[in-house]
């Protein structure tokens, strides 16, 4: 595929643009009927709806809009923009790696395309923290994962639930106007390249279940739920990570939990900002193929919860921002 920096939407008109940008938020299967997941029909939409779907402008857009003193503070002081960088750098090695392990050559092909695009996002917030001289930590050397099936899952329901909260606090930040509405524009085609993400780990999580031989599914399953207690104990705060020096340095893995206050001046309480999550999240994945999976795991959770909190009376100001 092409060097994600040489694309760019230099002296590609505006209609083109839109157009790209249209079809990556909206995907229909030609199949008629039912896409059973583990069929070869649901495989082949699966795959198709993610080729069809990349977006080869926005996404790169990297002329960075000019900040004010007060804007460019706020967005240094972000506590995210070491792991974000790491994350997105391990996210590429893990996804190639696991890819590599792939027989059917449809999904391999979908599974390193995923890869290719989180080094994208990877080169984008590069460019991102050089711009604004946002100091980060020294990168770790990124390893290829000795159980790339493991790092996958990893991976992909960690995206699941980050993606989840993150659909909220941008939707926060747009509405807030504290960002460029040129920044905000940059990164918007990216947040919906996260919706493809876990999309596309949703449909192959069913699919890899469904063709896997039987005698393998009770230790998959013992393994999907391993790393569901590791990403809860990591999302506690219980994870550390080491430093180049050796010391334990505490990662702020919960912000997309906790970090509204620095994404908006808007007060709003927890439940106020789960049901905000849970809108944006139906929003982002209406546009494609409602026979598709979708991550289920994070919304229904949030819905349970929001039944034993208690909604505090909105201001007319919330009433007008929702």
């Amino acid at each position: 595929m092409t060097d994600p920096i040489a694309i760019s939407p230099r002296g590609v008109d505006a209609d083109t643009i839109r157009e790209a940008d249209r079809v990556a938020r909206h995907w229909t299967s030609p199949h008629q009927g039912r896409l059973r997941p583990g069929s070869a029909e649901h495989k082949q939409a699966v795959c198709r709806m993610f080729h069809d779907t990349f977006n080869p402008y926005k996404p790169s857009v990297i002329d960075w809009p000019k900040l004010d003193a007060e804007t460019l503070a706020r967005i240094v002081s972000l506590p995210i923009w070491d792991i974000a960088v790491q994350t997105e750098g391990k996210a590429r090695l893990r996804m190639a790696a696991y890819a590599a392990t792939i027989a059917d050559p449809d999904m391999r092909e979908t599974i390193a395309r995923n890869g290719w695009e989180e080094n994208r996002h990877k080169e984008v917030l590069s460019r991102l923290v050089e711009a604004y001289g946002i100091p980060l930590a020294p990168e770790p050397e990124y390893r290829e994962p000795r159980d790339p099936e493991w790092a996958y899952l990893v991976t992909g329901f960690s995206e699941c639930i980050d993606s989840f909260f993150a659909f909220g606090l941008f939707a926060m930040a747009h509405r807030s106007g504290i960002f460029p509405p040129e920044l905000i524009d940059t990164f918007e085609p990216v947040m919906q390249e996260e919706c493809r993400h876990i999309l596309l780990f949703a449909n192959w999580l069913a699919w890899h279940r469904r063709t896997m031989p039987l005698w393998r599914r009770p230790w998959f399953e013992l393994r999907v739920l391993a790393v569901w207690a590791f990403l809860g104990w990591e999302r506690v705060g219980l994870a550390k990570s080491i430093d180049a020096d050796g010391k334990e340095q505490a990662q702020d893995n919960n912000f997309t939990v906790n970090g509204t206050r620095s994404v908006s001046a808007e007060e709003i309480s927890v439940p106020e900002l789960m049901a905000l999550c849970l809108r944006e999240n139906d929003r982002r994945f209406a546009g494609y193929d409602r026979r598709l999976l979708r991550p289920t795991t994070m919304p229904a959770l949030v819905r349970v919860a929001l039944l034993f909190m208690r909604r505090p009376k909105r201001s007319a100001r919330r009433e007008a921002l929702a």
